[in-house]
Parts: structure tokens; C-alpha cells; sequence
């Protein structure tokens, strides 16, 4: 990114819920820590690059700890003989103030603050920008409020600089990584990262570097903006976007326009990102070999059950085998089982009885790989709290300390938009999967699963919202059949996006589905078959 070209502003973004999780537990054992180390090796080589072009770094690598990384930046730029400012932004870990909100128990609490902090640190002269647990989108608004000077009311241009956030956060995911067409693309084996290209009025091209593998298209921008939302609006510390208003335009090769969006006052409470440890786990795979597998998987799970009990224990056959099969591993099935214990004891005693029945279960035992000792469970989960309760602070490169004031404004009444019910005509139709005539992308908030499914034609989306329903859906993904489902409709994007509630239990450090981030849900639902009208294919 440093030497690919003309750059103004480097963002990373180290934190996803579980690394919250990660850098708790690298605290317990070392309160000095609680930040991302990788993020200062990445610097022990391009720190020095940044400074001779200019380029200043913003990140939330900070995690659990922004002013000790601060301290550890100083360090490093003194190593290297670099006169760098550093500043940081504090304030939203509420872990000392637990009791205070009713998050007792908890290993990390830590609010998703804004980009005002972030921008008086570069007002104040700072080259590098330290932070906490803030929204995502923050790193790119924060730097476009304080080049342009946005009022904090200047919700259209908030608004369109959280969009162009929300495409660049995830790096590559932009320019084709996990891209539902990857095969379409000509150069993927290192695509290039995104670059967003911000106007004073908020709107913005994502582009990449010239050379750069991969590719900025309509719709590997789309994809992006539908992975792990919610409905239209969507909710930040410093404004409402509303995802509905949307344009997306080609402007040239590798190059998207994004205008149009429209902003609001921002919800009075900021979201909380909770983590609690919750016991330990476990787990192990048998492979089960050619006839009799369901038998044989019975007598594995009667024979391990009687060995360390029923409680906390799931298990799920996977049926990769295939009859007549020219190979060992493709006329075998797996067997997944996994514990969730309160007590390290029977975690260790779980490995230990899958070990034992090597010689005494049914016939060509053995696992996949031996079983560990058991790992700790984490459990995330969200809360909000008002955002006047919150000491939102920027740590200027000076050492001034100077207080963020909560938002002037703002307003907890978002409608969600009427579902579309347009009627469809019988036409001819052929049997053919989803993923023909259109992409998905999906992932994971919590417990919950998103999942956002676009037409790749403009004729297709009438089709698409009035065949994806929600019991439509149920039908599809089978797993889902009993859940809460949310459906949104954004035409603008020609998309509808699907929450489902419950889908991966309580998180990703404590799911036990196959897929514990639904990274794959929406590669599922485009591998099913459904009646797509001819006109359409």
C-alpha cells in the first residue's frame, strides 16, 4: 500500500469480537499487553516508508490497550531514529466500570466509539493514530471529518465516508477476495487492497493500485457492503446511513463510484461488545470407513458417552463418504463430536476416553487428529449503553488529554422498509442453483448469522425478492428451520439481506456448528436448486 502509490492515509483494522477476546486473555497474563503485537513488527519495516511519503496511519490495533501500543510506537520510532507524534484514543474499555452497567463477570467490555477522537488527534499534528475498540468504518471517517472539517451534523457526508469504510475495512474482500464470480476474475492469486478516494461531500471511488491482482467491480463493491450488516439503517456512534440510498456507478477500470448515501442522527446508545469465559471445550473426529457407518457412529457415541457422560456433548456425522469408492478417504465419513465443560477435568478425561477405545471400538478406528487437552470458551455477546456514559478520549501526540462530547443530536425511531411483494408471473423455468443468477455473501455478528444476496441482473431482482422469503429461505437452508429470520430489501443494490438469529449459538469461540462464523452460509443457499424463469438464464 506505501509504495504502490499516491497515499494520504494507511488504515488497519485488527478487531474482530473474538480477537477481543484473544487480547483479554493475553492481558490476564500480562496486563502490559492487550494490543496487537503483529501490528508493531508490521512497522519495524514500513514505519520509516510512511514517514519519508508522508502517509499517516490510523488503526484500531490498540485492542484492549491503545496507550501501552502508543508507548510501544514511541519506542520503536526511537530505535529507528524517526521523529514520529503518536496519539491515541481512549475510553471505551468499561471493564473497571462493570458493576456500574451490569456487565459483571465479564473478561472485556469495550464500546464501539466514533471518529471524532481520531480526528482531533490529526488535527493536533499526529502522524500515527492509536485506537481502541471503535466502529470499523471510524478509521476512514475519522481522517475524511478531519481533512474536509465535517461539522459533526454533516450527516450525508458521514454517512457516505462510513460507506466507503465499510468497503475497505476488509481489506481484499473488496478487489475479489471471496468473491461469489472469483472465476470470473482474471488475477486473483494476490489481489491488491482496496483504496477509497473520499470527496467533501462524502461520496467516493474504491480503487486499487495499478498492477494489483484482483478487481474493483459493481460487484465486488456490492458484496462488500452487504457482508455483516443489519437492515437499511445502519446504526453508528456518529450517524445513521442509510444503505437504501446507495448508488453504486462504473467509473472505469477498477474504479466504483459510491454517491447518494443518506445520513441521520445517530441512536443515543453505543453498542458493547461483551466477551465472559465460560468453561472449556473439546473435541475430536473420528473417521468411520466404509460399510455399517451409521452403526459404527452409534457405537463410537454410546461408547464415549458411557465414558465421560451426555452433558455438553455434540455430535454430528458428516456424510462424505461415497459407496464403491476408488479411495480410503472418499468411502470414509466423520464423526464430529465436541464437549463444553465448567470443569478443565473432564475436558482432559474427554481426550483421554476417545484415545481408549483405539482397540476396543468397531473396526478401522482412528482420528483425524489426536484430541488436546481442551482450550477455554468464551462467549460474546452485545449491550448498549447511552453514549453520555461513556468518557470518549483523545490522547493528543503532546500528551493533552481532551474530552469527546457525545453527539448533539440524535434519534432511536429507524423504520424498516416494506418488504417487496411483487406478484410473478408463471413462465417457463429451469431447474437450475441460485448461484447462477446470483451472489451472497455472509458472516457472523455474534451468535447471529448475515447473509446478503444479490441479483447480478436488473430484471433478475423482482424474481429474487419475490422467491426469497424468509420460509423460502427455511426451506433452503434446512438449519435455519426453526429460527428467527429477518429479511431486508435494499433495491438500490438489488439485494436483500437476512439475519438469522441463533444460527451459530453463542459465538464463534463457542459454536460448535461446522462453519462457527457462517463464512459459507451464502455459498450454501447458491449451490441449491431452485425454478429460475428461462427469460433470466
Amino acid at each position: 500500500m506505501l509504495t504502490g502509490g499516491p497515499l494520504d492515509v494507511l488504515t488497519g483494522d485488527y478487531l474482530a469480537e473474538l480477537t477481543m477476546l484473544i487480547l483479554g486473555r493475553d492481558r490476564m497474563k500480562d496486563p502490559n499487553r492487550g494490543y496487537a503485537r503483529t501490528f508493531l513488527r508490521q512497522l519495524e519495516e514500513s514505519l520509516g516508508l510512511a514517514v519519508e511519503r508522508g502517509v499517516k496511519i490510523v488503526t484500531n490495533a490498540g485492542g484492549l490497550n491503545p496507550a501501552g501500543l502508543a508507548d510501544a510506537l514511541r519506542e520503536l520510532a526511537g530505535r529507528l531514529g524517526l521523529d514520529v507524534a503518536v496519539a491515541h484514543v481512549e475510553g471505551d474499555d468499561l471493564l473497571t466500570r462493570a458493576s456500574e452497567f451490569g456487565f459483571d463477570g465479564v473478561l472485556t467490555a469495550n464500546a464501539y466509539l466514533g471518529a471524532w477522537g481520531i480526528a482531533e488527534c490529526l488535527h493536533a499534528g499526529a502522524d500515527v493514530v492509536v485506537t481502541g475498540r471503535v466502529t470499523d468504518a471510524s478509521l476512514v471517517v475519522g481522517p475524511a471529518a478531519a481533512h474536509f472539517g465535517w461539522a459533526r451534523e454533516d450527516y450525508d457526508a458521514l454517512a457516505g465516508a462510513v460507506v466507503a469504510g465499510h468497503v475497505v475495512e476488509c481489506g481484499a474482500q473488496a478487489t475479489g477476495g471471496n468473491y461469489a464470480f472469483f472465476a470470473e476474475l482474471d488475477d486473483l492469486d494476490h489481489p491488491g487492497f482496496p483504496i477509497a478516494e473520499i470527496h467533501a461531500d462524502g461520496s467516493s471511488v474504491i480503487t486499487k493500485h495499478p498492477g494489483t491482482g484482483g478487481a474493483v467491480t459493481v460487484e465486488t463493491v456490492t458484496a462488500q457492503l452487504l457482508y455483516e450488516i443489519g437492515g437499511p439503517a445502519y446504526l453508528g456512534p456518529d450517524v445513521t446511513s442509510r444503505f437504501e440510498t446507495i448508488t453504486l456507478a462504473d467509473d472505469g477500470p477498477d474504479r466504483v463510484r459510491i454517491s447518494g448515501v443518506r445520513g441521520a442522527p445517530p441512536p443515543a446508545t453505543l453498542k458493547v461488545c461483551l466477551n465472559t469465559l465460560d468453561g472449556f471445550r473439546n473435541s475430536s473426529t473420528f473417521v468411520l470407513c466404509g460399510l455399517d457407518i451409521e452403526r459404527k457412529a452409534d457405537l463410537a457415541r454410546r461408547q464415549l458417552e458411557r465414558a465421560v457422560g451426555t452433558d455438553g456433548i455434540t455430535w454430528t456425522l458428516a456424510r462424505t463418504d461415497h459407496p464403491d469408492a476408488d479411495t480410503e478417504e472418499t468411502a470414509s465419513a466423520l464423526l464430529h463430536v465436541t464437549i463444553m465443560t465448567p470443569d478443565l477435568g473432564v475436558a482432559k478425561a474427554f481426550s483421554r476416553a476417545c484415545v481408549e477405545l483405539a482397540l476396543a471400538s468397531y473396526p478401522g478406528f482412528t482420528l483425524t487428529a489426536p484430541p488436546s487437552d481442551g482450550s477455554p470458551v468464551g462467549v460474546y455477546r452485545p449491550e448498549y449503553v447511552d453514549q453520555s456514559a461513556v468518557e470518549h478520549v483523545a490522547v493528543l501526540p503532546n500528551g493533552e488529554r481532551r474530552r469527546i462530547a457525545p453527539p448533539s443530536a440524535m434519534n432511536d425511531s429507524f423504520r424498516a422498509q416494506d418488504a417487496l411483494n411483487e406478484s410473478f408471473m408463471a413462465v417457463p423455468t429451469r431447474r437450475v442453483p441460485l448461484g447462477v443468477v446470483a451472489g451472497a455473501r455472509s458472516g457472523d455478528k455474534g451468535g447471529d448469522a448475515n447473509l446478503g444476496v444479490w441479483a447480478r441482473k436488473e430484471e433478475a431482482y423482482a424474481w429474487l425478492a419475490h422467491e426469497l422469503t424468509v420460509e423460502r429461505l427455511r426451506q433452503l437452508l434446512p438449519e435455519a428451520k426453526v429460527l428467527e429470520i429477518e429479511r431486508h430489501v435494499l433495491p438500490n443494490l438489488r439485494a436483500l439481506n437476512f439475519v438469522i438469529h441463533g444460527l451459530l449459538g453463542q459465538g464463534v469461540a463457542a459454536s460448535t456448528r461446522f462453519d462457527p462464523q457462517a463464512k459459507a452460509l451464502g455459498e450454501w443457499l447458491r449451490s441449491r436448486y431452485v425454478d429460475v424463469p428461462e427469460v433470466l438464464l
